[in-house]
């Protein structure tokens, strides 16, 4: 088998699955509970917690797990708005995002708040001007991915952040960081709240976090004990094993950038051959999303032919179903473009006999299914 479809999901290490059995048999005790078996399992959150707030630079306390990135996106988009609507009900947010933050834009609507889009340039960068432009009185938060899933697109959050404070400094930043942290260094103090989750960085399933920094305010979404942000019983051995998968992600971050560079190199250089193909890349874009337009094929026919193969790449993000990527309709203006995009997903723990054994199964699949089209 041949995956490249990281950015969708990635498999969870061996280290990390270690850790989550050995809680899951060695930790019963509910956390929350008053007794010898909760405190020992409320000793190893803590731990755990400590360790994210270490490795992150951020305090304890403005760590607040969840079940994912899209839960964390909610919190910090629908929770900020409802608990600040009194100082405005503006939000602006990029052409760029996840669909989730699209999602939650048409809740906002639907509660009376309006949604801004600021715009980007040519190259995918946000544009700094229009940004300026969009911050008016009565905006009380913008969103803006750091890395886009569909062309890996980088933002430099430090000088958006900057810009947004000098025209409204009660303006607050949330950013979603699903696709860039454990790929490239990211530092959480240039926003004030950010959205990670485990299995994009070989955790499990079913738990991220969102950084809310302590001066923030947000309305619970999920009510049960009082004085909580997210209440249920936390947990355990999926917060142990992000933890830990969250360490050893941001330990090698560097080293694995470079391997996946030059991944993404050979790619480039192939398919560049092939006249009729579109590569999809910026200036900005990072080497772990490498994304094409087939132009003459539908992405689906081609994904499952590659499937055949024991090859599996995406189309757009795994949360759009094969959609028209507006990402690439944002970037290009080109619908063509926009409807034929296949993403093709890097890792350090892909080899280039992988993407040698890729090209020459795509050489046959592209050159079958354009003499068919």
């Amino acid at each position: 088998m041949i995956y490249l479809d990281y950015s969708a999901t990635t498999p969870v290490s061996k280290e990390v699955l270690d850790s989550y059995i050995k809680v899951t048999k060695d930790f019963i005790g509910n956390p929350n509970s008053l007794h010898s078996l909760g405190e020992k399992s409320n000793e190893l959150m803590k731990s755990a917690t400590k360790q994210i707030g270490e490795v992150l630079d951020i305090n304890e306390n403005e760590i607040i797990y969840t079940s994912g990135s899209t839960e964390a996106n909610n919190m910090a988009l629908l929770g900020y708005c409802l608990k600040n609507q009194n100082r405005g009900k503006n939000v602006v947010v990029s052409k760029l995002e996840h669909p989730s933050i699209y999602g939650i834009c048409d809740r906002l609507k639907e509660l009376g708040f309006t949604i801004t889009y600021v715009n980007n340039n040519a190259e995918g960068l946000i544009d700094f001007d229009d940004l300026r432009d969009k911050i008016k009185e009565d905006t009380i938060l913008v969103s803006i991915v750091a890395v886009n899933s569909e062309l890996g697109l980088r933002q430099p959050l430090k000088t958006l952040r900057q810009i947004i404070k000098k025209q409204n400094e009660n303006t607050i930043l949330h950013s979603d960081m699903t696709q860039a942290v454990g790929k490239v260094p990211v530092n959480l103090h240039d926003v004030d709240m950010a959205s990670l989750t485990s299995h994009k960085i070989y955790g499990p399933k079913g738990i991220g976090m969102l950084y809310k920094n302590e001066k923030v305010n947000i309305e619970p979404l999920i009510y049960g004990t009082k004085g909580s942000l997210r209440s249920g019983t936390p947990n355990l051995p999926l917060i142990v094993a992000f933890s830990k998968a969250l360490r050893l992600a941001v330990t090698n971050v560097s080293k694995n950038e470079s391997i996946v560079k030059l991944l993404n190199d050979k790619l480039t250089q192939t398919i560049l051959k092939y006249p009729k193909i579109k590569i999809n890349k910026t200036p900005y874009s990072i080497p772990h999303i490498f994304n094409i337009s087939l132009m003459n094929i539908k992405p689906e026919t081609f994904i499952h032919a590659l499937e055949k193969r024991d090859i599996y790449v995406g189309s757009n993000t795994a949360c759009s179903k094969g959609d028209i990527s507006s990402t690439i309709l944002a970037v290009y203006a080109d619908e063509v473009r926009a409807k034929t995009s296949l993403r093709i997903c890097l890792s350090h723990l892909t080899s280039f006999d992988d993407i040698n054994k890729f090209l020459y199964s795509f050489d046959i699949v592209y050159n079958k299914l354009s003499e068919l089209g």
